[in-house]
């Protein structure tokens, strides 16, 4: 795809561009219940944080893709573009620990030593701060972790939200 053919798809059918961000979404976080559900790879806390941050951009991307208002679009992709931005922060910070790992790990509890030593009214709310190492790589693709592959989604997220809005901005203009 050249680039004359992806800025005229995005002038021409913004809609489908949210679409297609909405289901890479939703792809990334079956994914990431795959890991968790097939293989045991537990997610550890910043790994929970940016399911929520690609929660956000798909809920954003949905939204914008359902209407037809370049307003709708505009706001839309500036906030698909803060969520985005904020998931890439977190990826980048979980990749800076992979490579240099500290050298006490603090970043949370397993999920079996919670419910050992926590009574269960307390446990439960702590699994969803998520259990594990945010330093350790459990699975890896073509050399890049899972927070790797992460931060380059979320930055293609924010580069097309950025795109979005200039290309709608512009036609507004004329």
């Amino acid at each position: 795809m050249t680039l004359k053919t992806l800025l005229n798809w995005l002038d021409n059918s913004p809609r489908a561009v949210f679409l297609w961000v909405f289901a890479a979404c939703v792809g990334m976080l079956a994914f990431g219940q795959y890991l968790q559900q097939s293989l045991g790879i537990d997610p550890c806390p910043m790994c929970i944080v940016q399911r929520y941050a690609t929660v956000l951009v798909a809920v954003f991307a949905a939204v914008a893709a359902a209407t037809g208002k370049r307003s709708m679009h505009l706001g839309g992709g500036f906030f698909m573009l803060l969520s985005a931005g904020f998931g890439a922060y977190v990826a980048a910070r979980q990749s800076w620990l992979q490579w240099y790992p500290p050298e006490v790990v603090s970043c949370g509890r397993d999920f079996y030593g919670m419910i050992e030593t926590f009574p269960l009214q307390r446990a439960i709310p702590m699994i969803f701060k998520g259990s594990g190492d945010c330093s350790k790589i459990d699975w890896t693709f073509l050399g890049g972790s899972i927070a790797n592959w992460t931060f380059l989604c979320f930055v293609s997220f924010s580069l097309l939200a950025l795109a979005l809005m200039a290309r709608t901005a512009r036609r507004v203009k004329r």
